[in-house]
């Protein structure tokens, strides 16, 4: 299965969201290639960018199981680097 380069763009704004948000992040974590974290605590929101190297269905599934979530919304960017997926 081959994989793509993709960046999820994350914006919390419902601080009793962020244990799920976790959580799913810990359950696609062998995907993940970095994260970085940015509060603005002046307009009590977080900011998130997630970077994945996934098969497009997990990359998919991550970003609409994100946005499901109450007060976050999420969207990705894909990469047009397509590799095979290593065993």
């Amino acid at each position: 299965m081959e994989t793509r380069v993709a960046l999820i763009g994350i914006i919390v704004e419902k601080e009793s969201s962020v244990a799920q948000l976790n959580e799913l992040l810990h359950q696609y974590g062998h995907y993940i290639i970095g994260r970085m974290g940015l509060p603005y605590r002046e307009k009590g929101v977080n900011i998130i960018s997630v970077v994945l190297d996934a098969p497009q269905d997990a990359i998919s599934a991550l970003s609409g199981k994100i946005g499901r979530l109450e007060g976050v919304s999420a969207k990705t960017q894909y990469s047009h680097v397509i590799t095979p997926a290593e065993n």
